[in-house]
């Protein structure tokens, strides 16, 4: 049969070189049919075993995935993307087994039709195929499936572990000094007012090589009585844990009324040299900045970490990794979706606050800060079509959410959209009573007379809604409530512990840092946060450490193991005679 296909012209001149270049053909021919490579995916879905492999005895980082063999059906999200971090570093090379004759046997049934010798050369024409062109493309595509999946998988964690941060309860009311560690340059100190406003600045040098430590205290001491502070806000980096030692032997020595909190800094570095922190402390060096921002973030997070890149908060996994277009839209959302519930004072919010509410870009931001500024506080929220570039489709959008805390109209201080006022005012007389009756004791008649008027008659009346009838009673009876509030509040510390502490069967209290797909990292007030691994998380089993644990909870834990040399802490959420949640 192949005989009468030669053609000396094209080089064709033996039935051999034709039956290889039909062989050829129907190699291509296989590779591109979609019901094959079909066939194909879900065999490597249900049978595949993705591999890595390396040597590097230097570098540990990977050393569990120096000889690692998972099936594809069954590996975890994480480990795609270490898998994936240690090939782009050249420290493992990675993948894709399959059993060979299991995939010969899936392409034989598509395509070999008879048992002859045109059959077996169909045959080979498939193992060919599947060799030199199926497998290769078929082990990057799975590849990098998995690393897409495991990349919105990591995304979504990134995003709700950022919402709980952010949404995590301000503390307010209260003076607060702010403490960034250092060793050659000193710990820089800043004390802020309730309101955030910074009152003083100073360097101390306890820490090495200059071990002033008697001077420290006698400094920081003066600083906590003049401007009578109640709390200390301790960054987490270099040198914290000799800086939180000093401050538990002054809160000790000096007996004042004075707690403290160590809080991540992370990205305070980033901001602190940012042109925003520049424009807003002009006068203050970059390393005095971080000890504001660091105080600030005890105050109030979502005010202060939306001046950061959520990238650099230090939370989820691999976030580096990521496709950033995604990562971005996602992490933009949650910040927006946060700022607009909390809402925001429109007399004393920041640019970069400003700009997280609907409808409010950089530029209106500015020039809200810079009317504010110009012509005094803001007295009633239609004030806000005076400032330039924001038009009545902005403040649609916007009103709700900005408040006015001390205005002309009562309603400026709730979330009650402008467009409702003339609902709520009619709400208000129909119940017998009045605007400047907002938040006293009168409005927890509301919802019983509300009840007793029937709230479809009442929403019929008004022309509106019940949910809508239901959100202004809502609001009027705790006008501009935080959503922060129910939540748990900062643990707060008068002595230090330390890891040498630490010993096996130990209940301690902590607050959750980072949730991963793995486990969740827990603050037990030792400087490094200990792991709660999932299979650890209860005594049911847990798909996914969220379901059981969120950023900013308050947490009972065990401690199950001490590694001080590798700075590793295990614990548990299992055998506990109290409820793991506080």
């Amino acid at each position: 049969m192949a005989e009468d296909y030669l053609d000396t012209e094209k080089g064709v001149e033996t039935a051999e070189d034709a039956l290889a270049g039909a062989v050829d053909i129907i190699a291509e021919d296989i590779s591109d049919d979609g019901e094959i490579r079909k066939a194909l995916r879900l065999l490597i879905r249900r049978a595949a075993v993705v591999t890595a492999a390396g040597d590097d005895e230097q570098n540990t980082t990977y050393k569990m995935y120096y000889d690692f063999r998972e099936p594809v059906s069954r590996i975890a999200p994480h480990r795609v993307l270490a898998i994936n971090r240690g090939q782009k570093e050249g420290l493992l090379k990675t993948a894709l087994v399959l059993e060979e004759e299991k995939a010969l046997e899936v392409i034989r049934k598509k395509t070999v039709t008879a048992q002859n010798a045109c059959g077996r050369a169909v045959a080979a024409a498939g193992a060919d195929s599947w060799k030199r062109l199926i497998a290769p493309s078929m082990e990057n595509e799975t590849f990098r499936e998995l690393f897409e999946t495991a990349s919105e998988q990591a995304i979504r964690v990134f995003a709700e572990n950022l919402h709980h941060l952010l949404m995590q309860p301000p503390l307010t009311g209260q003076v607060v000094l702010g403490w960034d560690p250092g060793y050659r340059n000193g710990c820089k100190l800043a004390v802020v007012d309730a309101t955030g406003r910074v009152l003083d600045t100073a360097v101390v040098y306890p820490t090495q090589p200059y071990n002033r430590v008697a001077e420290a205290k006698r400094l920081v001491t003066a600083l906590l009585k003049k401007h009578r502070v109640t709390v200390i806000s301790i960054g987490n980096g270099t040198a914290s844990r000799e800086s939180e030692k000093i401050v538990a032997e002054l809160i000790a020595e000096s007996g004042l009324s004075v707690q403290y909190a160590i809080v991540s800094e992370a990205g305070a570095s980033v901001y602190s040299a940012s042109r925003l922190a520049s424009e807003e402390f002009p006068e203050y060096d970059v390393n005095l900045r971080s000890a504001v921002s660091i105080a600030r973030r005890l105050q109030d997070p979502l005010a202060e970490l939306v001046k950061i890149d959520p990238k650099a908060i230090g939370i989820g996994q691999y976030q580096h990794d990521m496709p950033p277009a995604r990562l971005d839209a996602a992490l933009d959302g949650v910040v927006e979706s946060c700022v607009n519930s909390v809402g925001v004072d429109l007399n004393t919010a920041s640019p970069s606050l400003l700009e997280h509410i609907a409808g409010i870009n950089s530029a209106i931001a500015r020039n809200i800060v810079a009317y504010r500024e110009e012509n005094g506080g803001f007295t009633a929220r239609s004030e806000l079509l005076k400032v330039p570039k924001l038009g009545k489709k902005a403040y649609e959008q916007c009103a709700g959410f900005l408040r006015i805390s001390v205005g002309k109209n009562p309603l400026d201080a709730t979330a009650v959209h402008p467009e409702s006022y003339p609902t709520a005012e009619r709400l208000l007389t129909l119940c017998g009573c009045t605007l400047e009756q907002i938040g006293t004791e009168r409005m927890k008649e509301l919802p019983a007379l509300a009840e007793k008027m029937g709230y479809e008659a009442l929403a019929q009346q008004l022309g509106a809604g019940v949910p809508t009838v239901r959100d202004i009673i809502a609001e009027l009876q705790k006008p501009g409530r935080d959503p922060r509030e129910s939540l748990p509040p900062t643990v707060l510390r008068s002595d230090v512990l330390e890891m040498k502490d630490l010993k096996p069967g130990m209940e301690l209290t902590g607050t959750v840092r980072n949730v991963v797909d793995f486990g969740a990292f827990v603050d037990i007030g030792v400087h490094e946060d200990g792991l709660v691994h999932i299979s650890q998380l209860g005594e049911k089993y847990v798909k996914h450490p969220s379901e059981v644990l969120k950023v900013g909870d308050i947490i009972r834990v065990k401690v199950l193991e001490v590694d001080p040399k590798r700075g590793r802490i295990s614990l548990t959420m299992r055998g506990l005679d109290r409820p793991a949640a506080l």
